[in-house]
C-alpha cells in the first residue's frame, strides 16, 4: 500500500518489572519506581516506524518526544504514529507520535522524520 497523509499504525503493550530488570541489565538505567521507563515508551514508536510504517528499510533521523504523564506498570498502552507530511522529492516522510494509557490519558505526544528510500511501492 503507497504510504500516504493520515495513514496511521499503533501497537499495544503491557510492560511489566521484569521488562524494566530487563532494561536496567542491558543499559544500566535507574529503576523507574511503578511506572514504565521513557525509554520503552519511545521502543514503541520506533517499533512501529521499523516494522509497520512505513516499515522495513526505514531510516530514523530525528524523533521529539514530550512526556505529560507516567504510563504505569501493569496496564496496557498504546502507541500511535501517523503520517502528517510526505516529502517524496527526499523520501522523508513526517509522523506524530503519541501514547495513550487504556483509558485515553495521553502520556507521551512527538513527532518523528524518517528516510524511507528502501520502501517499495512507497512513493509512486
Amino acid at each position: 500500500m503507497p504510504l500516504s497523509e493520515g495513514l496511521s499504525a499503533q501497537t499495544t503493550r503491557t510492560f511489566t518489572r521484569a521488562d524494566i530488570e530487563a532494561l536496567q541489565r542491558l543499559t544500566g538505567a535507574p529503576d523507574s519506581g511503578a511506572s514504565v521507563p521513557e525509554a520503552l515508551i519511545n521502543g514503541m514508536f520506533s517499533y512501529l516506524l521499523g516494522v509497520d510504517l512505513p516499515g522495513q528499510g526505514t531510516n530514523y533521523l530525528k524523533q521529539e518526544t514530550e512526556f505529560l504523564a507516567d504510563a504505569p506498570l501493569d496496564a496496557p498502552v498504546t502507541a500511535t504514529v501517523e503520517i502528517t507530511r510526505l516529502r517524496p522529492d527526499k523520501h522523508l516522510v513526517d509522523l506524530a507520535t503519541t501514547c495513550r494509557t487504556q483509558d485515553g490519558k495521553l502520556v507521551a505526544r512527538g513527532r518523528a522524520l524518517v528516510l524511507a528510500r528502501d520502501v517499495a511501492g512507497a512513493f509512486t
